[in-house]
């Protein structure tokens, strides 16, 4: 699983004219799903969301997590994280799960997310085509790759 966390102020999801997930103070967290993931990728991957460290303290220091802030999560489905561009200008995507494989866990992710903050995830629509708002906050951008775990 791939996740790029972004520290934002407010995000949002829109698919046609309905806002399917809204925050405030929290992460917009992207998240890519490829066929060899499980669930220990995803509950590491969880875990280290909901733990990261990246909103100040009262000397200006990222010590804060999302716990900590009463922050939110807004989780969007992103299979072109998995791109591949080594070859010709036009990414291919065959390492990013389909939707059989990836629909569960995407879901899954969402109830450890909501599990381990202790509050609703606010969510975009799987496969859908959304529109993403947000005010990013530093800019504070965090790759996570769970392959790359140690």
């Amino acid at each position: 699983m791939r996740a790029v966390i972004q520290r934002v102020t407010r995000a949002s999801c829109t698919v046609g004219k309905e806002v399917t997930g809204k925050i405030g103070n929290g992460f917009l967290v992207l998240l890519g799903i490829e066929d060899e993931d499980t669930l220990d990728d995803l509950n590491w991957l969880a875990q280290k969301i909901v733990n990261m460290r990246i909103f100040g303290d009262e000397n200006d220091q990222m010590n804060r997590s999302l716990p900590d802030v009463d922050g939110n999560i807004l989780l969007i489905s992103q299979f072109t994280l998995y791109a591949a561009t080594k070859k010709g200008n036009r990414p291919g995507f065959t390492r990013a799960a389909r939707p059989e494989k990836a629909i569960p866990l995407y879901e899954a992710m969402i109830g450890q997310l909501s599990d381990q903050l202790g509050k609703k995830i606010e969510t975009g629509r799987f496969g859908a085509d959304m529109k993403i708002e947000l005010l990013n906050d530093g800019p504070v951008t965090i790759f996570i790759d769970t392959k790359q775990k140690e």
